[in-house]
């Protein structure tokens, strides 16, 4: 937040993420939200679901303190997206990074642009996903002009090895993502098969 007092006078240039899988996130924009008005200054924020659920939680019990994650998904899912209203809905201040990829929430970014007469391409909101997952989503919202951004870690393998390894340990929590993710491919395949053999 200090590096976005410097930087974030005129445009969003500084992020911070928030982990709505965490409770009470909604309060902390809201706080962060008036911190930005009082230091003149534009907010940058990735709204992400979370990455760290299971081991904070493991976390918490091992020091003997309450759990700091959502009691559900529907939770989590809800705050999402309340997030998403509410930045949009602050827009003159707020600049987010809807890092998803989850279809219901980038249709409702995307409906609430639309209600607020915001452009598809509003230098203040983008889209994002990892680079080789929801796919679908990036090319079909980047199609109709919205902002999209895919996020590819790289570097040496020493250094990009574990958080690989971290990654698809939480993509395989994640019930029905790598199921929905092959099914997606194949049906493309065969799209594409049909598509060459009846031109």
């Amino acid at each position: 937040y200090q590096m976005m007092g410097l930087y974030n006078s005129e445009k969003t240039i500084v992020f911070n993420t928030v982990q709505l899988y965490r409770k009470n996130q909604l309060s902390e924009i809201e706080k962060q939200l008036d911190r930005a008005k009082e230091g003149g200054y534009k907010l940058g924020l990735k709204l992400v679901r979370g990455a760290y659920m299971e081991k904070e939680a493991l976390r918490a019990k091992e020091y003997g303190y309450p759990s700091p994650i959502q009691d559900s998904k529907a939770d989590t899912d809800k705050d999402y997206n309340d997030a998403l209203d509410y930045c949009i809905h602050n827009v003159e201040v707020i600049s987010i990074c809807a890092g998803t990829h989850n279809e219901e929430s980038s249709l409702l970014l995307a409906n609430l642009m639309h209600e607020n007469r915001l452009s598809k391409s509003d230098p203040r909101i983008w889209f994002a996903q990892l680079y080789g997952m929801s796919d679908h989503i990036s090319f079909n919202l980047a199609a109709e002009g919205y902002n999209v951004a895919k996020y590819l870690p790289y570097g040496p393998l020493k250094g990009v090895l574990p958080y690989l390894a971290r990654r698809a340990k939480e993509n395989s929590a994640v019930k029905g993502q790598a199921g929905r993710e092959l099914s997606l491919i194949i049906r493309e395949l065969k799209r594409r098969k049909n598509v060459k053999l009846n031109p």
